[in-house]
């Protein structure tokens, strides 16, 4: 009985859903190679730890997978691959740090708590897609959005239970479980941006005055930018998070510009936020640090042994040292640049892998941010529309930061690299991502039909 079931269910299935099946196997084979050189590179031989750092994440990708075939049939095939892919390619290096830090008689270590905690994030993923029938039940807590995004947002600033890691306050610790809200908060706030643009698109596409043959908004229409870059200055004065910061205000300028149409805004926005990065980068000590490093970042006078640009020098050596080909998983040392297993996995990866190898990582998020884009341009619905844009938008914009600041196009700002950088509030926040795209994808092809 169950066998016919489950029979009649993989004769109905659109034809897409083999081919995830088939990316999939891909995706499970490829992390498996990665896991067989990263062992032999190191330890000279596949040992038995390999089962545990691959199967749990073949397993739950699969899973996934039945999942998308019982509730989300007509889903977007490639995400699902793609994600899985790149949290694999993140466990295989941060495994290989981790090998280098138990010869070099450290005790973090990173790798089983990733596992650990892509597990968690998939199950989530698989929960949202179950249990969330259609993203448009998300259009009636627009407002509730908000709040909890800007709750989660300040909430490190508590007392007793915001913690201060590298000087940055973006934790919460409860119960020794460390956790950072910001990561969650980025979905929240990008729901509630959806839902107030398409409320207020009309508003906002109206002019007011022609000032040298630029119409400018009315004065009110302007007010939610102003409230977003004042909230911006305060996680970076308060916080010490240039990154989130940037990401956010730069989330919302993005939307705008998509509901809206009118570059004016994103104009507007932009001039506001160098401003205000420059003001701060002469009156805020953390930034002027920043700053300092990314322009000189081969003084000696910087170099700092926790970060600074000594960090941000060894990364670039790491790049160098890589080359065009990469010298293998497990052939380099990245161990020498601080953080490498999370801020600077980037860095990691360009010297195991090469530029080469790091081409085909960036051109994996453009795939992933271009199918979200797409699911967005594709849809009827302006919720939809906005937000599937912004989604896609929040992964765009972190590898942006992220990979701009390795390569020193922008200063550091510690943010994390999605699905690579170790870190779980990061892994969960991004795996729900990719279930709400899939859930908004489900809904494009059923209307296209």
């Amino acid at each position: 009985m169950v066998t016919e079931r489950i029979s009649k269910i993989v004769r109905v299935v659109p034809r897409n859903r083999n081919a995830e099946l088939t990316l999939l196997l891909f995706a499970i084979g490829l992390n498996a190679l990665e896991l067989i050189q990263v062992q032999l590179s190191t330890l000279q031989k596949v040992t038995d730890s390999f089962w545990y750092y691959w199967a749990p994440l073949a397993v739950a990708g699969l899973l996934i997978h039945l999942v998308m075939r019982l509730r989300a049939q007509n889903a977007d095939p490639l995400i699902l691959p793609i994600a899985l892919t790149l949290n694999g390619l993140g466990i295989a290096e941060i495994y290989r740090l981790d090998i280098a830090a138990i010869a070099n008689k450290q005790t973090e270590l990173f790798a089983e708590k990733q596992v650990l905690w892509s597990l968690v994030a998939m199950a989530l993923a698989a929960a949202v897609i179950i249990y969330v029938p259609s993203h448009l039940l998300l259009r009636r807590y627009v407002f509730l959005s908000g709040v909890v995004g800007l709750g989660l947002l300040l909430a490190p600033m508590l007392p007793f239970i915001g913690k201060t890691i590298n000087g940055a306050s973006l934790w919460l610790s409860i119960a020794g479980l460390t956790f950072q809200p910001g990561e969650l908060a980025k979905i929240a706030l990008t729901i509630f941006f959806a839902g107030y643009l398409v409320q207020r698109k009309d508003s906002l596409a109206m002019t007011g005055r022609t000032v040298l043959g630029i119409q400018i908004p009315k004065a009110r229409e302007l007010g939610p930018i102003l409230a977003l870059w004042i909230i911006s200055l305060l996680v970076l004065v308060v916080q010490h998070d240039l990154g989130t910061s940037l990401l956010f205000f730069g989330l919302f300028l993005v939307m705008i510009y998509t509901a809206t149409g009118r570059a004016i805004y994103t104009v507007v926005g932009l001039g506001m936020f160098i401003s205000g990065a420059l003001v701060a980068s002469r009156t805020i000590d953390y930034v002027i640090k920043r700053f300092d490093a990314w322009i000189n970042p081969f003084d000696q006078g910087n170099y700092d042994a926790v970060g600074g640009s000594y960090q941000l020098v060894q990364g670039l050596f790491g790049f160098a040292h890589g080359g065009l080909l990469g010298t293998g998983l497990g052939g380099g040392v990245p161990q020498l640049v601080p953080l490498a297993e999370s801020d600077f996995i980037i860095a990691s990866l360009g010297e195991e892998l090469g530029l080469v190898g790091i081409f085909a990582v960036f051109t994996l998020y453009i795939l992933l941010v271009a199918r979200g884009l797409r699911i967005g341009f594709n849809h009827n619905d302006e919720f939809s529309k906005l937000l599937a844009t912004g989604l896609s938008f929040v992964f765009a914009l972190q590898c942006f930061i992220v990979i701009g600041g390795v390569t020193r196009l922008v200063p550091l700002t510690g943010l994390t690299t999605p699905f690579l950088a170790a870190g779980g509030s990061s892994l969960v926040a991004n795996w729900v991502i990719i279930a709400l795209l899939l859930r908004i994808s489900d809904t494009v092809r059923k209307d296209a039909t």
